[in-house]
């Protein structure tokens, strides 16, 4: 390493380059130059691995020759840089040639080179590649070297990853360029189309990469709406004269310099002759020069960075007028894919061609994850190294089951997808025909099936003859898609539907439960840690004028057919139930003082915060009943935020200590005489339904897509069989285990069709 300059300042701008490359291309070698000059060594190379083949293949050098590059293949394991993929771990040799499993290739030349230091490059665990560096002296790397190229290493892990995943970098055994990359599952489902990529309106960052067909209309357009802009920004100037000191009034002079022929306006002309479209060349452009005005040291620079980014947004905005990010015929089998898809571009696209959604942002309990699941719309959501340039209009496989995203299929992997979404659309034809049936084992239990809404009645009455209720009707998401507080009369008309509805069913109202990664647009909850802050109950109570104005309305909306259950959210202590029961009692007793009467509604607690578990018997002095939020008890006994794709996988509600607490918590239930529904997604899981039922719980909720699944098991399997599977299954030790543990047990069955398609 060069001694003179800190390795971190080294590293930020090797970073700083490498983000700001035009493709990955250039990225790769910006990277092996800079730090083959960093550590002042000779050579620096790059092996992308191929899992298909098992091999590494060099794809990029500055020291070895060129012209090997893309021709040198080795297998892991081979060699030392196929030693370095083996083990997973840095190789730092003074004499490379005299080790044991050095392998010469006369292609590179490297026969010349005595030193190699060789570190993985790793992305959550996947090995993508190698770097290597070597001297023709006989030199031994010290630590200080070893922790650059292994922290550029883990730098370069990230870029790869999104390359791959866009198909920027194609592996050389996947010609046809398919592409898989993975987020949160989020709707059940499987679904091939046409990806439709929704880019918001004005955001730079979203612009798709697109080759121009004309270049000198693509350069007319631009001046026009650049035109436009000086237009704006000077009728602007000329309003605020008389406001604003002449020191603020220069800054429009700023703005129309920068808007100058000599400026923005001629550099984004070149990038259009250089083969791009005038928004991708105005965003690119805008990039650059906000990313070194931001790593200057001038504050009076570091804050035109910002002008320019405006300017940008202003003029990309009258590109955008054009040629709308929205299509105007969508395709017969669409997929959308955004950065953040919201309920509302949902509605834009007519629901017979709705196939798939796929978005960047969001999480599984997010509102349109929620909207998705009661609509049966296959959804992969936190798709974290997903661009959205260059996947518009590309044939995907979506596979809402595992969380994954095929761009550009092989024929083999379409025709397997196809075939398991026609067995999926046969299963779902056979089992309607015992939809009205009740839901009884076949010993003769009666397990009651509810369940969970928040959308328009309309969509889940059909529902009534076959269900017990609405275990959870989520309030928020009328809250959700307004843009304030819905008033006390609109809340009524809302929840009287939804009473009225399923009368005489129960149906329980969650009161508002925001917080965590449900936002409102109009009451922004920012925190550090969302899931452990200001969330359910807690956000409620601080604001009672928010819960009596939802508690009066629900009191309203039961006058007459009393079956109004409340339910309170993401309770953590038994002073918040007393207090919220305050609010209840004084809720009733305002209505009464205005000639309403209504009874107090049977009353819940969920539970959700592991602290609740060992608070039962307290609690069950106060409520009527317990609601069972799975997801999240599961979430905060595993400590895994669910919806962060990195660790996702640790999520697992079939995790031995979820499931033992879920079975001790139905046997203190029960024995407390408290009846206990379970409303997570473990309830809509028919392996994880007949686990439930097993232990004891009372009534099981579900979206409604998965109540078909669960009912067919509960028909097939008897309770004694299934406390039976208890038994078994709280033996074993690791989620694995329980896995393969149901699956076998299914299969035993003859249900292992219900199951949704995982990996082995």
């Amino acid at each position: 390493m060069d001694s003179k300059t800190p390795m971190l300042e080294v590293l930020r701008r090797i970073i700083l380059e490498v983000n700001g490359a035009r493709n990955l291309d250039a990225a790769l070698s910006t990277m092996v130059r800079r730090i083959r000059k960093a550590m002042r060594t000779d050579v620096c190379s790059f092996y992308l691995f191929d899992p298909d083949l098992d091999q590494l293949m060099l794809m990029e050098t500055i020291g070895l020759r060129t012209q090997a590059v893309g021709h040198v293949a080795l297998p892991v394991g081979e060699g030392l840089v196929g030693l370095v993929a083996q083990r997973e771990e840095p190789i730092n040799l003074e004499n490379a040639q005299s080790h044991p499993r050095f392998r010469y290739f006369e292609a590179t030349g490297e026969e010349r080179y005595s030193s190699f230091l060789g570190v993985p490059i790793i992305h959550q665990r996947r090995m993508l590649g190698v770097l290597v560096v070597q001297q023709s002296d006989k030199r031994r790397y010290d630590e200080s070297d070893e922790a650059f190229l292994v922290t550029m290493a883990a730098q370069l892990a990230g870029v790869l990853a999104h390359a791959l995943a866009t198909g920027n970098l194609t592996r050389p055994t996947l010609p046809g360029g398919q592409a898989t990359f993975t987020g949160v599952a989020a709707s059940p489902g499987m679904a091939i189309g046409e990806a439709v990529v929704i880019a918001p309106p004005a955001d730079l960052d979203s612009v798709p990469d697109l080759i121009p067909t004309d270049e000198d209309y693509e350069v007319a357009r631009l001046k026009e709406a650049i035109g436009r802009v000086r237009d704006e920004i000077r009728s602007a100037g000329e309003r605020l004269a008389n406001r604003i000191s002449a020191q603020e009034l220069a800054l429009f002079d700023v703005y129309q310099q920068m808007l100058g022929e000599a400026a923005l306006s001629q550099e984004v002309v070149k990038r259009i002759r250089e083969g791009q479209w005038a928004p991708g060349a105005l965003a690119d452009v805008v990039r650059r020069h906000v990313q070194y005005l931001e790593r200057v040291d001038d504050n009076y620079l570091r804050e035109r960075a910002a002008d320019i980014r405006d300017l940008g947004r202003r003029v990309l905005a009258h590109l955008q007028e054009e040629a709308s990010s929205r299509p105007s015929v969508y395709p017969e089998s669409t997929i959308l894919v955004g950065d953040e898809i919201s309920v509302a571009t949902l509605g834009e696209v007519p629901r017979e061609r709705l196939a798939g959604l796929v978005s960047v942002r969001g999480s599984s309990t997010s509102h349109v994850a929620i909207v998705a699941r009661a609509m049966g719309i296959p959804t992969v959501l936190g798709m974290v190294d997903l661009p959205l340039p260059r996947l518009n209009g590309s044939r995907v496989v979506l596979d809402g089951h595992r969380g994954r995203l095929f761009v550009r299929p092989g024929e083999e992997l379409e025709s397997h997808y196809q075939s398991l979404i026609d067995e999926e659309r046969a299963l779902a034809e056979v089992l309607e025909h015992e939809q009205d049936l009740p839901s009884r084992t076949p010993d003769g239990h009666d397990m009651p099936l509810m369940v969970n809404t928040g959308l328009a009645v309309e969509a889940v009455a059909s529902l009534k003859s076959r269900i017990g209720g609405v275990g959870l009707y989520r309030t928020e998401v009328p809250f959700m898609i307004t843009e304030r507080f819905p008033g006390e009369q609109e809340q009524t008309r809302l929840y009287r539907e939804q009473l009225e509805g399923f009368a005489p069913l129960p149906v329980v109202m969650r009161t508002l439960d925001i917080g965590g990664d449900k936002d409102l647009p109009y009451f922004p909850i920012e925190e550090a840690n969302p899931f452990l802050g200001w969330r359910g109950i807690r956000v409620t109570l601080d604001h009672p004028e928010v819960l009596m104005v939802q508690l009066r309305a629900m009191l309203r909306a039961s006058q007459g057919l009393d079956n109004l259950q409340v339910l309170w959210p993401m309770v953590t202590n038994v002073d918040e139930v007393d207090d919220a029961l305050r609010l209840l009692d004084r809720a009733i007793r305002e209505l009464g003082e205005d000639g309403i009467e209504v009874s107090r509604p049977r009353v819940g607690v969920m539970l959700e915060v592991p602290a609740t578990l060992y608070q039962l018997e307290a609690l069950s002095q106060r409520v009527d009943f317990f609601s069972v939020g799975s997801n999240d008890l599961t979430q905060y006994l595993l400590a895994v935020d669910r919806n962060n794709p990195r660790v996702s996988e640790l999520y697992d509600a079939c995790h031995p200590a979820v499931l033992s607490a879920m079975a001790r918590l139905a046997r203190e239930a029960r024995a407390l005489g408290v009846p206990t529904s379970v409303c997570g997604e473990l309830a809509g899981d028919p392996a994880g339904a007949l686990l439930l039922m097993g232990m004891g719980f009372d009534a099981l909720s579900m979206n409604a897509p998965s109540l078909p699944k669960v009912r067919a098991a509960i028909r097939r399997v008897s309770q004694a069989a299934a406390r039976e599977l208890v038994e078994q299954t709280l033996k074993l030790d690791s989620p694995a285990a329980v896995g393969r543990h149901l699956k076998a047990r299914m299969g035993e069955w003859q249900l292992r069709h219900l199951m949704p398609p995982k990996d082995d």
